[in-house]
């Protein structure tokens, strides 16, 4: 996988509008959360466009994406707001180019779709916090420590914090990290931009809102596509709202029973995306161990980013 080059302070980070519109108020305040973290921000008047649910047309979104990627003086690019209208964007959008300017894209949610058309390009990407309802609360919206570690410097980030984290099914596993929101991840299949990790990876899935009759039809298409029995271990969000109103039944109950005779570790509660708390940062194409015990953990194995 290729890596992007490291942030620096100074560095100048693209803001991008790929999926949904968002208020003045969240993008200013993630702006200034930016510039306190030592990153000069950078925009153009298209990230404001607006077409019904989404941030303007399709090729003006990629075109801005693509202004980010060649500009030489653009070290990252940051989405502003998930919601829907990624996959719209990934037909106008040049793998080879992707490729050759090898840059930080940050995102989540919806914006899952352009992380996995750069990790099918070869590219490391990061399922991070995004300006809208994250870096634009500061603190208590995303974890400033992971999000530092990721990106800015030239290591493994080691052991992340695990509290909450739980063990569904024991076990240890390593492979390539990949994954995110599992609408997305779905969506995806049977098209040009599906998601196709290696064998033996560790499947990262995030979700919101969902309940739990929806999280098993997209998990159990998921494991019907084979992409489930690729993996060696899986890592679940906290999957925050994803509950039966009438019954009380939770995402986990759904997990244990789609998952019952997946062979490996599962976990589940890691807080990266969708997330009752600050937000960590997870680096997608990079050497993951997964460990599921009494005291369950996600080590992130090799470095995001190169000198």
């Amino acid at each position: 996988m290729i890596k992007p080059r490291l942030l620096e302070r100074g560095d100048r980070v693209a803001l991008v509008a790929p999926a949904s519109p968002f208020t003045r108020q969240d993008f200013d305040a993630g702006v200034e959360e930016l510039g306190r973290l030592g990153f000069e921000p950078v925009f153009d008047d298209t990230v404001f466009d607006r077409r019904d649910y989404v941030s303007g047309d399709a090729a003006t979104r990629a075109a801005a994406i693509r202004r980010a990627w060649v500009d030489p003086s653009i070290r990252a690019l940051i989405a502003v707001r998930g919601g829907y209208g990624s996959a719209h964007v990934l037909p106008l959008l040049d793998p080879d180019e992707a490729r050759r300017t090898a840059k930080i894209c940050i995102g989540y949610s919806d914006v899952t779709s352009l992380l996995i058309f750069l990790n099918n390009c070869g590219l490391v990407c990061f399922h991070g916090p995004m300006l809208a309802g994250r870096l634009s609360r500061g603190p208590d919206g995303y974890d400033r420590d992971t999000f530092i570690r990721a990106l800015t410097r030239p290591g493994p980030m080691g052991e992340l914090n695990t509290r909450g984290l739980q063990t569904v099914r024991g076990g240890e596993a390593t492979g390539l990290l990949a994954g995110g929101t599992l609408a997305q991840i779905v969506a995806s299949l049977a098209t040009p931009y599906a998601f196709d990790p290696p064998a033996e990876y560790i499947l990262f899935i995030d979700e919101v809102g969902e309940r739990p009759y929806r999280l098993d039809r997209m998990l159990t298409q998921l494991k019907y596509s084979g992409l489930v029995a690729r993996a060696s271990g899986v890592v679940f969000g906290e999957l925050p709202r994803c509950v039966e109103p009438s019954s009380g039944l939770g995402a986990r109950a759904v997990i244990e029973d789609v998952l019952s005779d997946f062979p490996g570790p599962v976990l589940f509660g890691f807080p990266s995306g969708h997330t009752i708390g600050p937000a960590l940062t997870l680096p997608l194409g990079v050497m993951a161990r997964i460990v599921g015990d009494d005291r369950p953990r996600l080590i992130i194995e090799e470095a995001a980013v190169e000198p």
